[in-house]
């Protein structure tokens, strides 16, 4: 397999975080190269690895690539995607037992339905010759809208086997995200086939959307599973300031609208409220907003500084963001491989690797080098 280099000699970037604010900035003794593995795509929203090594890659337009040995296939019977502004085919995941059953899913924007416009759609299928097969649409939100925002949408599996995926209010703030009778604005629990399970928060209303888990969301584009605690954590745009990092929790309302650190684009205020009682805060939030995209909790050998703390992309800023936990709370930040370009998803690989999603450029895997001092 042949690579192109791109050396990125940067120093890491500290950010204080006890403010939750951009204002101290220190020198870090560490540097980052990174080897483009996979060139030439648009909008790399997902990434996925195969067992033998491959990788499976959307982009935001409708593709689906399979890339192996250096090349890349364009996987055919790949379902209708709305692609207008930030909707199209979006997440990828394994089934945790993929060895076994083969199904892959995957969240995209679909027009089905009786309206015009489109919304976030779960489907699931098998990778056969180059080819989808057994297509499954698991969850359709509804309804459509010609509006192009917040569609979400990531994917994660939990340690029990439950799948939970997330999708955007769909720029409804006022209509959806509070209203468990509505989709969008959610993050929602499914069984890996589909249906809900009967210990979803809100199954014996009668009214409610019953694959709701949590609510009063604005738009998570990122979310895992923690290795060490099990928990679902997710993070999500805010408006102008007020992007959070949550932990998922059964029932919990995150807020949005009613209580936020983000403002109007304008510069016009939200609410004056920032926290309830009734309403979950985030661990975190940052001002100003980053635009995340992606995350990864980094287990692996190959990263002493990184292990064991949250790797974040930002559309904004075009940088990955390195997130300092103890425990769960964020202590620190550090900017990791600035000007990259806009980064969308952040995975690490079954070699332990990081891989990087970065738009107009491809999929890159992080190399670290510490710098010694004399």
């Amino acid at each position: 397999m042949k690579f192109n280099l791109l050396i990125i000699n940067v120093l890491l970037l500290s950010l204080s975080a006890c403010a939750q604010k951009d204002t101290t900035i220190e020198a870090s003794s560490y540097t980052y190269t990174v080897e483009t593995i996979v060139d030439d795509l648009q909008i790399p929203w997902g990434i996925a690895f195969l067992p033998d090594g491959s990788m499976l890659i959307t982009e935001k337009s409708g593709e689906l690539i399979h890339f192996q040995d250096g090349k890349k296939q364009q996987v055919q019977e790949i379902p209708e995607v709305y692609n207008r502004g930030q909707g199209g085919l979006l997440d990828i995941v394994l089934h945790p037992n993929y060895e076994q059953n083969g199904w892959i899913y995957f969240t995209y924007a679909s027009s089905e339905g009786n309206e015009e416009g489109g919304n976030t759609t779960l489907s699931r299928a098998k990778f056969q010759n180059n080819q989808l097969t057994s297509l499954e649409v698991l969850y359709k939100a509804t309804p459509n809208t010609t509006k192009g925002q917040h569609f979400g949408s990531r994917i994660a599996f939990d340690k029990e086997g439950y799948l939970y995926f997330s999708a955007g209010e769909r720029g409804e703030r006022d209509v959806n995200p509070q209203d468990i009778t509505r989709d969008n604005g959610k993050i929602y629990r499914l069984n890996d086939d589909g249906s809900i399970p009967t210990d979803n928060p809100f199954v014996n209303d009668e009214t409610a959307k019953k694959a709701i888990y949590s609510y009063g969301h604005r738009n998570p584009q990122g979310m895992i599973l923690h290795p060490i605690t099990g928990e679902i954590w997710a993070h999500e745009h805010g408006p102008m300031g007020g992007d959070e990092i949550n932990i998922i929790k059964k029932g919990a309302n995150y807020g949005w609208p009613v209580v936020t650190f983000g403002q109007n684009y304008s510069g016009t205020s939200i609410t004056s409220e920032t926290s309830r009682p009734d309403m979950e805060d985030p661990i975190y939030y940052w001002i100003p907003s980053i635009a995340p995209s992606g995350m990864a909790y980094v287990t692996s050998d190959k990263y002493p500084h990184l292990k064991d703390n949250l790797l974040i992309g930002s559309l904004k800023f075009q940088y990955l963001e390195l997130d300092i936990l103890d425990g769960e709370k964020v202590v620190k930040r550090e900017r990791l491989l600035e000007g990259i370009g806009r980064v969308r998803d952040v995975r690490q690989g079954p070699d332990g690797y990081i891989y990087i999603a970065v738009e107009g450029l491809g999929i890159v895997r992080l190399i670290a080098n510490e710098t010694k001092t004399k």
